[in-house]
C-alpha cells in the first residue's frame, strides 16, 4: 500500500488511522532517512489511543513507553545504538510482547535480534510532502491493511500517489 501524504497534518491523520488499524498491538518498523517523519507518524499512531501530548524521538533512551487507555505501546528509537545486543541490556525482549504495540524507528540497527515485524513502513521525502509504503509480514499485517483500505480511504487523511514524484 501507498500513500501521498502532502503535509504533516495529512500524516498525523494517517498515523492516527494507522494506530486504529493495528488495534493496540503489533511491531511496526518504520524505516526512512533522517527528518523523513517517522516520529510524525508515532504521534499520529500514539493519537487513536489518546494520547494529546508532545511525542519525541527516544534517541538517547531508546524507549518510551506508553499506557493508553489500556494498551502498552512501546515507541523504539535505535538510532544511537551500536549493537543489537544493547537491546537485551535493557529489558527489549519484555517489551516486545504480542499483547502490546511496538513502533520501532531505524530498526535496521536490530537486525539479528528483533522478531519480524508485523508491519514495514518507509516513509520517502516528495515534492509535496512525504509518501508512505507499507508492506504487511504476517496475518496481523495484512489485516490491519485490510482495515486501512476500508476504514481510511477519505482524502482527509491522504491521497494516493500517482506522480511517483519522490526524492530519490
Amino acid at each position: 500500500m501507498q500513500r501521498q501524504l502532502e503535509n504533516e497534518d495529512q500524516q498525523v491523520a494517517f498515523g492516527k488511522c494507522l494506530g486504529q488499524a493495528l488495534a493496540g498491538r503489533g511491531r511496526l518498523h518504520l524505516e526512512g532517512e533522517l527528518g523523513a517523519g517517522k516520529t510524525t507518524l508515532a504521534r499520529g499512531i500514539l493519537r487513536a489511543y489518546g494520547h494529546l501530548g508532545a511525542v519525541k524521538s527516544p534517541t538517547y533512551t531508546l524507549v518510551e513507553p506508553y499506557e493508553l487507555d489500556g494498551v502498552r505501546v512501546y515507541h523504539f528509537d535505535l538510532y544511537r545504538i551500536s549493537d543489537p545486543e544493547e537491546l537485551e541490556f535493557i529489558g527489549g525482549r519484555d517489551l516486545l510482547t504480542d499483547d502490546s504495540l511496538s513502533i520501532i524507528e531505524w530498526p535496521a540497527r536490530g537486525d539479528g535480534w528483533l522478531p519480524e515485524p508485523d508491519l514495514v513502513a518507509l516513509l520517502e521525502h516528495c515534492d509535496r510532502g512525504r509518501r508512505i509504503t507499507l508492506s504487511a509480514l504476517s496475518d496481523h499485517g495484512r489485516q490491519v491493511l485490510a482495515r486501512l483500505e476500508t476504514d481510511c480511504a477519505g482524502p482527509a487523511t491522504h491521497s494516493i500517489d500517482t506522480t511517483g514524484a519522490c526524492a530519490p
